[in-house]
């Protein structure tokens, strides 16, 4: 097992057609994805002290956090008009192994930030609705 460069981790966003060609989100400086699973609790008095979880039930869910260099790219336009808008659109996380994970994200936040002399930049936070699955 070989480690991965960083700069192989893309967000890529869909174009809304189906099935969606997917763009890169330009300028992102970093990009974190966490996978959260809430747990159904099965404990009873037979556990003998120890926690039980009942497999395959409770919340899963997606979340990936970006931030980077605006570069006033169409993939940044098409996020601020989703974030603005409220809507849900297709995106893509690739690897530098090949593999793809693609669902259906909310923005959830997008921040943009600048200083006097020097770049803009801008964070945003991500939310899937539905399955997020290994493409």
């Amino acid at each position: 097992m070989t480690a991965q460069t960083g700069a192989a981790f893309l967000l890529k966003i869909g174009d809304g057609n189906q099935p969606p060609a997917y763009q890169t989100v330009a300028g992102l400086r970093t990009t974190q994805m966490s996978i959260n699973g809430d747990t159904v609790v099965v404990t009873h008095k037979e556990s003998g002290g120890w926690r039980d979880l009942l497999s395959g039930a409770g919340t899963r869910s997606v979340s990936v956090s970006a931030s980077g260099i605006f570069l006033g790219s169409a993939a940044e336009a098409s996020i601020r008009g989703h974030a603005l808008g409220g809507t849900i659109a297709d995106y893509e996380l690739s690897f530098e192994d090949g593999e793809r994970m693609r669902g259906r994200f909310l923005v959830q936040r997008l921040d943009y930030a600048g200083d006097f002399n020097g770049e803009r930049t801008y964070t945003l936070q991500l939310e899937s609705s539905g399955a997020v699955v290994s493409a």
